[in-house]
């Protein structure tokens, strides 16, 4: 028999209660099945690299409750114009070097001006050039958008939902869901990859959590890189402000393995809030599926664990980086959003 027959169907069809179940499942039995999960695609002791680089940070008009770029919000993070394209080369020349496979570009954009993509597309083209697989995150894409980056080689997009359907009111305003669904459409349409997941500990349920990871699993095609992101609690936002209280570290764990679970095929990333997780939390995570990382000491605004530390762990746990070609035929499926921290910050 071979090894692909053993591997369980990727299903679209989860229903909201299959998920809660997957939840509810013992600590010990969830982290045995996501792990298994995982070997059956994955090889469980390789870890993709990527690194991500705010090339416009700062001034998004949008009110996400958990974003320091927000403009409406005082934060200390000062708007900064596009980086010129020979700044971006030299930090991805540097990403590679430190390891990285895939390089990640971010810009606080509500959705970007069409004057702005030949400049963006200059990016990718050159950024590609080098070797690295390319991913954006730029906000809120039209059609036609969406095709002129395909053009430009851009590999992924990313967009996340942020959260569950009925929990994402509370956190955004000012872009309505079916917006970040719209983008996606829009994306797989060009033939990108998608990346898209969302952020827990913002003081969603349980049951809401499972609700984000319906949502992102029931897509027309799975995301090819699903962020699972930990709030950063940034002083002057407004989920700061509220002192919204620290998800439950295996709360967090149980939100890795279930999304193993249903997107069996896709990269489950590590995303903000890591610099705040010990090495045992991250061994967890590892352990439940999670085997994309960002790396470098900044996700755009928020901190991050640097190079250095991310190579001591690797080494204790015997992990090693994914090389580029397993990163780029290990996922069957298609990709995410990264608002990690901010309107545009965390996509990736």
């Amino acid at each position: 028999m071979s090894v692909v027959s053993l591997r369980p169907a990727i299903r679209h069809d989860w229903s909201r209660q299959e998920v809660e179940a997957l939840f509810d499942l013992p600590f010990p039995v969830l982290m045995a099945r996501a792990a298994a999960v995982h070997a059956q695609y994955f090889n469980p002791t390789e870890v993709q690299v990527s690194t991500l680089l705010s090339v416009k940070t700062g001034g998004c008009p949008e009110d996400c409750g958990y974003c320091p770029q927000a403009a409406r919000y005082h934060t200390g993070v000062e708007a900064t114009k596009l980086m010129p394209t020979d700044a971006v080369l030299e930090k991805a020349r540097q990403a590679k070097a430190a390891g990285a496979s895939r390089f990640c570009m971010g810009a606080a954009w509500r959705s970007p001006k069409d004057r702005d993509i030949p400049k963006v597309a200059e990016m990718i083209r050159e950024v590609k050039a080098l070797g690295l697989e390319t991913c954006a995150t730029l906000g809120m894409l039209s059609e036609t958008q969406a095709v002129a980056l395909r053009a430009a080689g851009l590999d992924y997009y990313n967009h996340n939902l942020d959260s569950a359907p009925d929990f994402y009111g509370d956190i955004i305003t000012t872009r309505e869901y079916q917006d970040r669904l719209d983008t996606l459409s829009h994306v797989r349409d060009a033939g990108m990859k998608t990346c898209s997941g969302g952020i827990v500990g913002m003081g969603e349920s349980r049951a809401q959590r499972a609700g984000l990871l319906h949502a992102l699993a029931t897509l027309p095609a799975h995301p090819d890189s699903v962020p699972i992101n930990r709030l950063v609690q940034v002083a002057g936002t407004p989920l700061a402000d509220a002192k919204t209280t620290e998800l439950d570290p295996f709360e967090f764990v149980r939100t890795v393995a279930v999304a193993r679970i249903m997107m069996p095929a896709s990269m489950v990333r590590l995303s903000a809030g890591r610099e705040t997780m010990n090495d045992e939390l991250q061994a967890l995570c590892f352990l439940a599926g999670a085997n994309s990382i960002f790396h470098g000491e900044k996700l755009l605004t928020t901190g991050n664990p640097d190079v250095g530390a991310d190579e001591r762990l690797f080494a204790r746990l015997g992990l090693r980086p994914m090389p580029f070609d397993a990163a780029a035929e290990g996922s069957c499926s298609t990709t995410v959003h990264a608002d990690i921290m901010g309107a545009d910050e965390a996509r990736a």
